[in-house]
């Protein structure tokens, strides 16, 4: 007897393909057929701007071809289409990390998607560890540049040409036009808004004070798990992108303290209504 078996993709296919990309916006659109101008990623700081959003529907990831399942506790897993500071929107309730098992072209795919739907700008946010020594937890930072020290790339595999270019250019990964308009809306709010160097590290367990000596020794001023893998398939794929970041925790290696969940994610929720507040801000004027 002949056992048939599903071909397992070998490593330089690619799951980021046209074909495979319009399977799962397809599915989407059934639920509604509202076109995206902005697709937003809410990470940690972010998941209660999903109140404030008009709603037109709510997609579980479980419903669309390609995307993986959220397994952090604090990660919804829906993508929400609607309006948001008048204009319209798509959101992820949830990411992924590559901590999660998932290859980064899995975490990624849902970019792909959210710019099929129609979005051209992305505002990623995300919650980090502050190696900066002037800057406190509950801060905000404006990203103006990362470092990607996950070890691989979503990018990395067979490129379909018709989703962006082999080799796409990666000296302004976030548009200046966007960081500029968050600088003045923050300015408007009375919000203090850092500015500096993510970088993304594989995880889960947070950093050695040797390996946080290294990354501020590189040039980093914040560290996290995420955003980076997300950002390079939006600019593969032509998308304006802006990053903003929570610094939950102190990451000062001669002043070290045992990291405390609770506390990081309390932070998080602190500082949520002034990072909720300048991304209104921001949709309001783009």
């Amino acid at each position: 007897m002949t056992l048939l078996m599903t071909p397992q993709r070998t490593e330089t296919e690619s799951a980021h393909t046209l074909e495979a990309v319009e399977s799962a916006a397809a599915a989407v659109r059934a639920h509604c057929r509202t076109v995206p101008e902005v697709a937003l990623v809410l990470g940690t700081g972010l998941g209660d701007l999903a109140t404030k959003i008009e709603i037109e529907a709510a997609v579980p990831y479980a419903d669309i071809p390609g995307f993986p399942m959220a397994t952090v506790e604090t990660h919804a897993g829906r993508l929400l289409i609607g309006r948001l500071g008048g204009r319209p929107i798509v959101a992820m309730q949830g990411r992924f990390h590559r901590y999660e098992g998932y290859s980064l072209q899995q975490v990624t795919f849902p970019v792909r998607v959210l710019h099929a739907l129609g979005a051209q700008s992305l505002i990623v946010s995300n919650a980090c560890g502050g190696m900066h020594p002037l800057w406190q937890p509950g801060d905000l930072m404006l990203l103006a540049d990362h470092i990607n020290l996950l070890g691989d790339n979503p990018l990395v595999g067979a490129n379909d040409d018709r989703l962006g270019v082999r080799f796409p250019d990666m000296s302004a990964p976030y548009d200046e036009g966007l960081r500029a308009l968050a600088r003045e809306v923050a300015a408007s709010q009375g919000t203090v808004l850092r500015e500096g160097v993510y970088v993304a590290v594989a995880g889960p367990n947070l950093e050695t004070r040797a390996e946080y000596r290294m990354l501020r020794a590189v040039g980093a001023d914040v560290v996290g798990m995420s955003t980076v893998p997300e950002v390079i398939v939006a600019v593969h794929a032509g998308m304006r992108v802006l990053g903003l970041s929570i610094i939950t925790d102190q990451c000062l290696p001669d002043a070290l303290a045992p990291a405390d969940l609770a506390t990081i994610i309390a932070t998080a929720q602190r500082a949520e209504p002034k990072l909720t507040a300048l991304v209104c801000g921001l949709l309001e004027r783009m």
